[in-house]
């Protein structure tokens, strides 16, 4: 779930690379100026004196990097802003200041469904033109559509967290004389010679149930592709649907060989993440880790080196659809006001998005910013996969499903795909438990 790992996305990948309050009142303008004339585009501090508070979640280097942001978005315009940390629980930290009548002026949600919620409330208010318009400018229509609720465009997606990767450890693919894989077959295939070397080829984190669901996103998105994943992930196709049989069975072919996890069935139900990292990059124990960037973290834990000792492909196609899945941040105004609607627009802007970029542990959703202004190699892969992905990319499955199906531990999807992970010769078993699952949760 995005809200119970977010802390290290991204922040993570930094740490890799270099080893290779209280809320202040808030004040606007005497007189109104458009959010545009601040905006990236605009010229000359025009909103000197505005005082605006920004909640989000980050702390450590990923709070000191974002107000490098807000520092370069003051020089610009004026305006002074100031950051408050909403601690992991978004909610927790927003939901009394909301109620209150004091929320600051942007807040940043960790998922798209905190922005059908809040627009809901009325806490949320629309984005100006001018606003729409760098989202028009700079994201597919698909990220649009996400920070949306009822034809109204709310929100703007900033910061990225790329899911579709898988870690290998080079010294095991060495040593059995292996390839990297661009295809599934081309990975089962190599899984296959990797096991035959005397050494099991995936540590799944199975006793994290998560990672299971970012796994079948990858392997449904692939197969399936962008379309019926829409729907999939709105419950307009069932969960038995064939497609999500050929998903499941895609996996099968992993969980249905006991050499071909690090300790077997059991073993991996007890094995949470991150320990199923360290068992390949830690005691090697095995070859293969499929999960996201913020794998960067433990692989430094365990003193290995990112790009040396652990290198990183992308999610191997499964179907016709390379995939590329997305969680990510999305930034939202509470207030409205031109100072809140200036920093949107900036953070929306091509402008913003590569001051960022330029900053360790940061991937931007914003097609125009070019990879090369990434610090380092593997950053610059992640961003360029994002953009040669173009309208194929897809936000987290099961972080824009209702929490009791998509987000609970023991419950819905993770509990079935768990329970599927035990016996994964019950493809219909499977997804006849998950559409009973989806249908309580979609009421």
């Amino acid at each position: 779930m995005a809200k119970a790992r977010a802390a290290v996305i991204l922040a993570g990948l930094a740490v890799a690379v270099a080893a290779c309050g209280n809320a202040p009142t808030t004040t606007e303008p005497g007189a109104s100026s458009p959010a545009s004339s601040a905006s990236a585009g605009g010229g000359g501090k025009t909103l000197e004196g505005v005082k605006l508070e920004v909640a989000a979640k980050w702390t450590g280097d990923e709070q000191k990097n974002f107000e490098q942001v807000l520092k370069a978005f003051t020089e610009k315009t004026g305006a002074q802003v100031t950051y408050a940390s909403t601690g992991e629980d978004t909610g927790a930290y927003l939901g009394p200041r909301i109620q209150g009548g004091s929320p600051p002026d942007v807040a940043i949600l960790p998922q798209p469904g905190l922005v059908q919620q809040y627009a809901k409330q009325g806490a949320l208010k629309p984005l100006t033109d001018a606003v729409t318009k760098e989202i028009d400018t700079n994201y597919t229509p698909y990220w649009k559509d996400l920070g949306s609720a009822d034809g109204k465009v709310y929100g703007v997606l900033i910061k990225a967290a790329h899911k579709s990767l898988v870690w290998y450890r080079t010294q095991a693919f060495q040593d059995a004389g292996v390839q990297e894989p661009a295809t599934w077959d081309d990975l089962m295939k190599a899984a296959q010679t990797i096991a035959d070397s005397g050494t099991a080829p995936f540590s799944l984190c199975g006793a994290s149930a998560w990672t299971l669901t970012d796994l079948f996103e990858n392997v449904y998105l692939s197969t399936a592709g962008p379309e019926k994943y829409d729907q999939l992930s709105k419950h307009e196709i069932p969960w038995t649907d064939p497609s999500v049989g050929t998903a499941l069975e895609k996996i099968a072919q992993i969980a249905g060989k006991q050499e071909f996890m690090v300790d077997g069935t059991s073993g991996t139900m007890q094995t949470d993440f991150p320990t199923c990292v360290s068992k390949v990059f830690g005691n090697k124990k095995g070859a293969m880790v499929i999960e996201a960037d913020f794998v960067a973290t433990p692989i430094a834990q365990a003193k290995a080196k990112v790009g040396e000792d652990a290198k990183a492909i992308p999610f191997p196609k499964a179907g016709d659809t390379a995939p590329v899945v997305l969680g990510g941040d999305v930034a939202v105004a509470m207030k409205d006001s031109p100072g809140a609607m200036a920093l949107l627009e900036f953070l929306a802007s091509k402008e913003g998005g590569e001051i960022w970029a330029k900053l360790p542990g940061y991937l931007s959703p914003n097609k125009n910013v070019s990879p090369d202004n990434y610090p380092d190699p593997l950053t610059k892969q992640l961003g360029q996969t994002i953009v040669s992905a173009g309208e194929s990319v897809r936000y987290d499955m099961s972080d824009l499903a209702p929490s009791a199906f998509g987000g609970t531990d023991g419950k819905g999807e993770w509990k079935i795909l768990q329970d599927f992970l035990r016996k994964p010769t019950d493809v219909k078993g499977a997804q006849a438990a998950l559409e009973a699952e989806a249908k309580k949760a979609w009421k």
